[in-house]
This record gives structure tokens, sequence and C-alpha cells, in this order.
């Protein structure tokens, strides 16, 4: 079996990685390094298909080492120990861990005094965020750099350079440029695509229309296990506190591209409350009733109610009052306990019935003090935004705060009788 075209057009030294000029450009750390002749263990994390491993390979080739490669998920101890006994016998072994972040505690364990003594360099490669998903004791051995997206060019040379190895195969302009926009930065989707169409038809010659026919999607990256997702679920939020209804809509397409209604529910149901709250409380049931029917219909149709609601959360006035309230008061419960105020007990033995709180006295229950004496100052709600509902909210809590609350409802009551 032929191995794939992503496979075969591996660099096999840095000088024919294309991008990450930040790493092997001409002032890049790690061109540097190898032109130095050194190298040490490290980390490479970034998007798919940005040419993390085949990286590590070329480095470790354009340094004349040998290497070997490591599968996280697939790889046992038993493998990692015979690489331990070839690392003895050679001088500099190098070994490859693909999916780095998915190493068990087991192995972590025998790896790491292996790599502090320099009898194995590892270079490892993760599409995971190495700060959150690598364990700390590995982290602390190694050093850690990005690699970014291909840009749109970048992945047109790749293209072209694949298209002048398939022998009699004339691929139109066009077509590169199509796969370069919708590959979403990653070489290995677009090779990958570049192939199908070749291996799909008995054409010579692959155009525009036979892309089409072979409906190829754009690549999302989207899988839940990475942080592309979450990074799309946060943007998603980001854009509608930031009151950008494109930048909302265009992740909420994302999201609704992949079928994650899940995610949009909940992100728009604390977006709502979170972020324009009491500014606009009309938008929070009305983002409950969207959900609630989205449910029941279903997509495609979903989509419209979906839109509906993240045009008016992102072009609707904010406030973050209602947040920052309970946690204010939330500071107050963790720094100090207090008890309740006894005349606000159910069951305050031995105290006067007249000087507990009176269920038949309305007129009296916006005098009485509710808070403990020790915060009887305290306030927690600061309105915001004097936008819509909030500013008679505002304007009914001044009012509040002009009348002098009691402690004392004996005391109390007998001013209400004058």
């Amino acid at each position: 079996m032929g191995k794939p075209l992503a496979h075969v057009l591996r660099p096999t030294s840095i000088d024919d990685i294309i991008g990450q000029e930040h790493l092997f450009g001409k002032d890049g750390v790690l061109r540097h390094m190898v032109e130095n002749g050194t190298l040490f263990s490290m980390i490479l994390f970034g998007p798919p298909g940005t040419g993390k491993t085949t990286a590590a390979m070329a480095i470790a080739a354009s340094l004349n080492r040998p290497y070997r490669m490591f599968n996280a998920v697939t790889d046992n101890k038993k493998k990692l120990d015979q690489l331990f006994v070839e690392a003895q016998m050679s001088s500099g072994l190098v070994v490859i861990v693909d999916e780095v972040h998915r190493l068990n505690k087991n192995i972590q364990d025998v790896l790491l005094p292996h790599i502090e003594n320099g009898l194995i360099t590892m270079i490892g490669a993760t599409t995971s965020n190495p700060y959150f998903a690598i364990n700390p004791a590995i982290r602390s051995r190694v050093h850690l750099f990005e690699f970014n997206p291909l840009t749109p060019e970048q992945i047109v040379t790749i293209l072209k350079k694949a298209s002048s190895t398939l022998e009699d195969i004339v691929i139109d302009d066009d077509v590169i440029t199509t796969l370069a926009s919708q590959c979403n930065g990653d070489a290995r989707y677009a090779l990958n695509g570049l192939e199908l169409m070749t291996l799909a038809t008995n054409s010579k010659h692959i155009t525009r229309e036979l892309m089409k026919s072979l409906s190829l999607s754009v690549n999302l990256s989207m899988d839940k296990d990475d942080d592309n997702y979450y990074d799309t679920l946060s943007a998603f939020q980001k854009s509608i506190r930031g009151s950008d209804v494109n930048g909302a809509l265009y992740y909420l397409a994302k999201l609704i591209e992949v079928g994650d209604f899940d995610s949009i529910e909940r992100r728009l149901l604390v977006t709502a409350y979170e972020d324009i709250g009491l500014a606009n409380p009309q938008v929070c049931d009305r983002v409950v009733n969207a959900l609630e029917a989205c449910r029941k219909i279903g997509f495609p149709e979903a989509r419209i109610l979906l839109s509906h609601a993240v045009i008016e959360c992102a072009l609707s006035p904010k406030s973050k009052s209602a947040e920052a309230a309970i946690d204010r008061a939330l500071g107050a419960i963790q720094n100090t306990a207090y008890q309740v105020p006894k005349y606000l007990r159910l069951n305050a033995v031995g105290m006067d019935p007249e000087a507990m709180y009176d269920y038949s006295r309305p007129d009296l229950w916006y005098q009485i003090q509710y808070l403990p004496d020790g915060l009887k100052d305290s306030e927690f709600y600061i309105p915001e935004n004097l936008n819509s509902q909030e500013k008679a909210y505002a304007n009914n809590y001044e009012t509040l705060k002009k009348y002098k609350r009691y402690n004392d409802i004996k005391k109390l009551k007998k001013s209400k009788e004058k």
C-alpha cells in the first residue's frame, strides 16, 4: 500500500519546512539551535497539520541524530524500556512522542529521570495547550514552542510542491487556492484532499467542478478534546459580550455546523444572565424560550431561532451588576461569619414576640435591617448600566436607601405609631 501524500512530502531537514518562521526562519530559536549543533528536550504544540511531528523528525535528521517514534496512546512501557536499552547503546537518541499530553502516570514516572539525566532527548508533539494538558513534572524539564496555523499562502506553496510530484496530472490553480482557504491552516487536511481528488477520478485534469462533486467540507477543527473547540466557545461568548454581532454569528455558525447545540445553549444562557442581565432582563426570558423552541424543532430550522437570540444578545445593552453583586456577597461570606439577627429567626427562644419579624405588617418590612450588624452598611448591588429596566431598579434602590432600617422592631413599631 502506498504511503499517503502528506507522509511522502514530509521535510527531511529544517530547510524544507514551510511556515513557523518564528522558529525556523533566519532568526528562529530552533534554527539557531540546529546550526549550533545542540538539542534539548522540548514540546511542540499547536493546531493539527501544522508540522509538529514533521519538524521533530527534521530537527533530528538535520543534526544527524538517531530518532524513534513513541505514541502516548498506542505504545506501552515495554516499548519505552526497549528505547532506553537502545539509547544506552547509541549516542544521543531522540524519542519523538506523539500525543504527549496523553502519557499515563506510570510511563511519565519511567520517562522523567531519563529526560533529566540526558539518556534520551524527548521531543513531544500535541494539539493541546501544554500549560493545562501537560503534567507539571514533564513541563518543568522541557522547553515549550508553539506552532501557528499555516497561512493560505503557505498552504498553496505546499500544494503546488505536491502537485509537481504527481505525474501526468494537471491541477487548476483555483482548486489549490480553494483547498488552501478551506483547510483552516492544516497542511495534512489540504494534502489529503488533494490526494482524494487524484484517486477518485480517472481524469488527469483536476478542476473546480470535480472538487465540488466530491463535496469536500471546510475543516473546522472542532474536536471536543482540542483547544480550538474551547477557543471557539470562548470567542462566541466574548463576541456577544463585546457587542460584535457579526463575530457572534460567525462563531455561532461554526458551532451549528458541527451540531453542538448543548454548548450553544449553555453559553447563550450564561451570557444572557451574566453579561446582559438587569440592563435588559426580558432578553434573558426570550433566550430561554428560544432555546426551548430549538429543542422542539431541531436543526436546520433551529438556526433561525438561534440567530435571532444571538443578534438580540449582541446588540442589547450590557450590565454585569447582578454577577458583581453576588460575588461581593460571596466575598463577605468567605471573609467573616455572621449569625442571622435574632428577630429574623424562625424560632428565637425567649424573645418577646413584639420584637420579632411581623408577618402581618408589610408596612414595616422595608424599614427592617436584614443584614447582620457587622454588615449593616454593606452594599453588594451597585447599578452598572442605567438603560431600560435597570434604571427603574436603580431609582427604586436609591429611594429605599433613604429610609432608616431598624434592628429593633419594637422601636420601629413605636415610630410608626407616632
